[in-house]
């Protein structure tokens, strides 16, 4: 990678507080991460991964501090929602996926609002279903998929506007061993397939935090730059 390029993402002196100020979700969070890199973001529950995650994703906004994705303010932008739909892929530990669409329908509305006609919403969605090692469960609902496969329709969803960025927020946190095994696999895939995607990936399991490039733990609302950040060994469970 250029040295002179700006970071994928950077906080400087983030803060994020709620109840007054009386709850410190952040309290100063200072991070770089570069373009096409795998970094787990790692702490107890509570220390603030999932918010600082919902800021990079614009869900929320910094009561200080500045956040920048690609260079970008996130303070300066003028809609959320467009800088979500063209720029960052989301997974949740819930996939919220809508029961009454088939798989492949949950992939393609993530398209809507954009350019691609109705036949190439079809054919992306069926495309990254594949990729997620779900042919033949195209046109199932969610209620005829295991957890497993309904998380990899979330990725593929994730996935469906070609992001520069996929934030994931403990997304093996409801699955069992060998659906955390296919998920894990699938994200070491995207690092390997899609080398200018950046990923950020909060998790618990260690098999996932352990296959990232980078481990960011994190503890009281602050990065804990005491922490080894090459050892699995210190992530806390809840």
């Amino acid at each position: 990678m250029s040295s002179d390029r700006v970071a994928a993402v950077e906080l400087v002196n983030v803060r994020k507080f709620f109840d007054g100020g009386q709850v410190k979700a952040l309290d100063g969070v200072d991070l770089v991460v570069q373009h096409g890199e795998y970094v787990a973001v790692t702490g107890p529950s509570g220390c603030g991964k999932s918010t600082m995650l919902h800021l990079i994703a614009a869900l929320d906004m910094p009561t200080s501090g500045t956040l920048r994705v690609d260079g970008v303010d996130l303070g300066q932008i003028r809609s959320a929602a467009t800088y979500r739909r063209e720029r960052v892929g989301l997974v949740f530990q819930l996939h919220n996926l809508l029961p009454q669409l088939t798989a492949v329908q949950n992939v393609e509305i993530a398209m809507f609002g954009t350019a691609r006609s109705r036949a190439e919403r079809h054919r992306e969605a069926m495309q990254l279903l594949s990729e997620v090692d779900l042919e033949g469960r195209e046109n199932r609902p969610p209620t005829k998929l295991s957890g497993g496969e309904r998380q990899r329709v979330a990725i593929a969803r994730a996935l469906a506007n070609q992001p520069s960025l996929l934030l994931a927020d403990e997304p093996t946190g409801n699955l069992d061993e060998r659906s955390v095994a296919l998920v894990t696999t699938l994200f070491d895939r995207l690092r390997a397939e899609r080398s200018e995607l950046t990923m950020i990936v909060v998790t618990h399991d260690n098999r996932l935090a352990g296959s990232a490039d980078r481990l960011v733990r994190m503890r009281a609302g602050r990065v804990d730059l005491g922490a080894d950040p090459k050892s699995s060994s210190s992530l806390e469970r809840q």
